[in-house]
């Protein structure tokens, strides 16, 4: 009798010690078990094997993630205090008996968002202490994880309400349905009928509680647009779109040609902003541009040391960057008259801060992207032309090469210049020292941050800085990364922008630990010892310089790949 040779796929799992090293080079599963040798029979056979082992290894995890849950109790965290509590803080812990907290370790550790942390840690709890039938199939790979969640989504936490013995004859019939291969959608919704004819009030205890979860969310899209979704009762819902659409087909009667959905969009947000009502706060708007700081380098051998706009004759001490520095020299005035030109080239001279609103313009480092200063656009062009008090005699910098502008006629004297030419307005040209004009707000000793110290952590952060969260700046805390009442200072090395809930966990979670260090990469430690690190948005990690480098029409002498070499202090003949 003759056998053909199969292929099949073993998978154990063991506790090994935290110190093992992986091994460096080992082989991939599709190059030992290369697919190309199986037929049509073979491929459908390993599908099959392949979803039933992902079954084995999802029911796995959930018991994984309900342990964690268990070595989480509740009494870790100190007493509740609702007046610092997060949006939609309640007494009432959502997973009985586990900390508040859990869903943030378990998004931590697995390195997802707190929505689908929540997915995970909710289908766990429920499927080990509520349904464990269920649980069990998945194990056996009877049923994929959509089926279980379908069950889960119907089933969970319907305890003391439903009794334990109709959950159980539901699921069971449930279950049933599952195996034989109903499909997630179909199959929850013959659950939720099925329980309805158990417990008829079911449906109106899951509409309200459906009721206290409702929301209005945002959504961004890849095309630049934002979904804008509000939840209601369907009642409400359907006279808020008869409404826009009614509108909507007032304007097209009008003769506004543009399509009928973009004008019910246009309707609902006239309704919700009420631009003509006055009695209102208006609507405004609060900009950050940022921009990278020209970098302005000192001339090479045989330019005869004429002056230039480089900071390299600013004093340095040792061991210490200075605050405000491109390239770890200081911003000078330079740079913002380079900046400002490059602004006016640009068109963006009647740029101005909105009615009401701000207009702030952080200026970052072009090979790091880290954050150097955040000015406004007055102080921008104040800080520009402002004379250097430690240097009055320092001679006028030259027009930078790149601008539109043109240096003044051969002959003429450079203090003669009109300084409408740089986009100064009619303030005297600068001088071209190497002193500091911007940079990072000092230190305080005080406990809260200074209003300067706000807007530059704010624009460099930009949101919370907690790993995964999204929350934008204007929604969040400064917080001193190492408490001021053990000696944290009240500084922009050591302040961090967090939402309230994360600010929160932070201060009254135990084991969690945070740490920043000076140029704002902030890591945070789980209890269970897993770190996840984030940096301030817009900092580089040298990844352009390594394509530049690597990439093979890149002439060998391209300047970009060639650092400027140092100004030479005894120009030829000496």
């Amino acid at each position: 009798m003759e056998r053909e040779a199969e292929f099949g796929v073993a998978l154990a799992v063991a506790v090994v010690d935290r110190s093992c090293a992986r091994a460096p080079d080992r082989p991939r599963l599709s190059e030992v078990l290369d697919p190309a040798w199986l037929d049509d029979a073979a491929c459908a056979s390993e599908m099959q094997a392949v979803a039933a082992m992902r079954a084995r290894l999802d029911a796995y995890e959930i018991g994984v993630v309900a342990r964690l849950a268990d070595l989480r109790p509740d009494f870790w965290q100190d007493a509740d205090d609702p007046g610092q509590s997060a949006d939609g803080w309640s007494a009432q812990r959502q997973f009985g008996g586990v900390s508040e907290f859990f869903v943030d370790e378990v998004a931590l550790v697995l390195g997802i968002s707190r929505t689908r942390a929540h997915t995970v840690a909710d289908t766990a709890l429920v499927l080990v202490h509520q349904l464990p039938t269920t649980w069990h199939a998945l194990a056996d790979g009877l049923i994929d994880l959509p089926r279980a969640r379908a069950l889960v989504a119907v089933l969970g936490w319907q305890q003391p309400d439903v009794a334990p013995e109709v959950i159980a004859a539901v699921e069971a019939e449930a279950l049933a349905w599952a195996v034989s291969g109903e499909g997630p959608y179909r199959l929850q919704n013959r659950t939720a009928a099925l329980l309805l004819e158990h417990d008829a009030a079911a449906a109106d205890r899951a509409r309200k509680e459906a009721a206290r979860t409702t929301d209005v969310t945002l959504q961004g899209r890849r095309d630049g647009l934002t979904d804008l979704t509000i939840t209601l009762e369907p009642d409400v819902a359907a006279a808020c779109r008869d409404a826009t659409d009614r509108y909507a087909r007032m304007w097209k009667a009008d003769g506004d040609d543009r399509p009928i959905g973009q004008l019910r969009t246009l309707v609902a947000a006239d309704l919700l902003l009420r631009a003509w009502d006055t009695s209102r706060p208006p609507v405004t708007a609060h900009i950050t541009i940022h921009a990278p700081l020209p970098s302005l380098r000192s001339p090479g051998p045989g330019t005869g040391g004429a002056p230039t706009d480089s900071a390299s004759s600013a004093p340095v001490v040792e061991g210490v960057e200075r605050c405000g520095s491109v390239g770890g020299q200081p911003v000078t005035s330079a740079h913002l008259r380079e900046l400002l030109r490059r602004w006016s080239d640009a068109g963006l001279d009647g740029l101005h801060a909105p009615d009401g609103g701000s207009l702030d313009i952080a200026l970052a480092d072009p090979d790091t992207g880290r954050l150097r200063a955040v000015v406004t656009e007055p102080e921008l062009r104040r800080a520009a032309r402002r004379p250097c008090l430690l240097h009055p005699a320092a001679p006028p910098p030259p027009i930078a090469s790149g601008s539109r502008r043109h240096p003044p006629p051969a002959g003429t004297d450079p203090s003669d210049t009109n300084p409408s030419d740089i986009g100064l307005g009619a303030s005297p040209a600068p001088v071209g020292c190497g002193c500091a004009a911007a940079g990072q707000p000092p230190p305080t000793p005080a406990y809260r941050p200074t209003a300067a110290q706000r807007r530059f952590v704010t624009a460099r952060d930009r949101g919370c800085r907690h790993p995964g969260c999204s929350r934008p700046a204007i929604w969040t805390d400064l917080d001193h990364v190492v408490a001021h009442d053990v000696g944290g200072a009240t500084d922009c090395a050591n302040l961090c922008t967090l939402c309230r809930r994360h600010h929160r966990l932070k201060t009254h979670a135990p084991g969690w630990r945070f740490v920043m260090t000076g140029d704002g990469m902030l890591s945070v430690t789980t209890p269970s010892g897993v770190t996840r690190t984030t940096r301030p948005p817009g900092t580089g990690h040298g990844l352009a310089r390594l394509d530049r480098l690597l990439r093979p029409d890149t002439a060998p002498g391209d300047p970009a790949l060639v650092p400027a070499p140092p100004a030479d202090d005894e120009p030829p003949p000496f």
